[in-house]
């Protein structure tokens, strides 16, 4: 989810989080996993797509949208919901696994009301953002921005560096850790990528 909103926020794009399945007894253990998504300044929706999607509706009307996530979270029933005549293809439930079955194989573009429109994507287990530059990953992060710009060193990595504002923030505890930790590991990895094969 993390590098879901990353790349929102690098490309330009609004990000809310839907949290679907909302009516299965397990649901309750999300909690802190959406509260921490809420406490970036992100929306977020818990539905049941085979429910009343009143809020999602709201949420996408007259927008231009794209549902992501991994496989068997029901995007597709939620299209369905929001897009009568859609006939996304649905899975069954895995009875050894409790959970959605991939389905959609395919992205498939399905109009809404006016000029909306909504993707319904194909499910994903990894999501990875090396193709971004260093900058790129930085404006992902709405909560570290403001204090990566008073770096001492303009291409600060924000690990060990000295007057690194991002870990005196931390530090601080005006940013919470994990979030440094995930800018750390995604500017590693845009590095990676950016070496040439030896």
């Amino acid at each position: 989810m993390q590098r879901w909103i990353v790349a929102a926020e690098s490309n330009g794009c609004a990000f809310a989080l839907i949290a679907n399945k909302s009516d299965l007894p397990g649901f309750a253990k999300l909690g802190r996993r959406l509260e921490a998504c809420r406490a970036l300044g992100y929306p977020v929706v818990a539905v049941s797509a085979k429910g009343d999607v009143s809020t999602v509706r709201a949420l996408v009307a007259g927008q231009r949208s794209v549902l992501i996530g991994q496989s068997g979270m029901g995007k597709s029933t939620l299209i369905n919901a929001l897009a009568p005549g859609a006939q996304a293809r649905v899975g069954d439930v895995s009875g050894a696994l409790r959970a959605g079955r991939h389905t959609t194989s395919e992205t498939t573009l399905y109009a809404l009301d006016g000029e909306a429109w909504i993707v319904d994507s194909p499910g994903m287990k990894e999501f990875g953002l090396a193709h971004l530059s260093a900058a790129a990953i930085m404006q992902g992060f709405v909560d570290l921005r403001t204090f990566a710009g008073r770096c001492r060193f303009r291409d600060c990595r924000h690990g060990t560096e000295p007057g690194c504002a991002v870990q005196e923030a931390a530090t601080r505890g005006e940013v919470k850790p994990w979030r440094v930790a995930l800018l750390q590991t995604l500017l590693a990895e845009s590095e990676r990528r950016a070496q040439p094969w030896s």
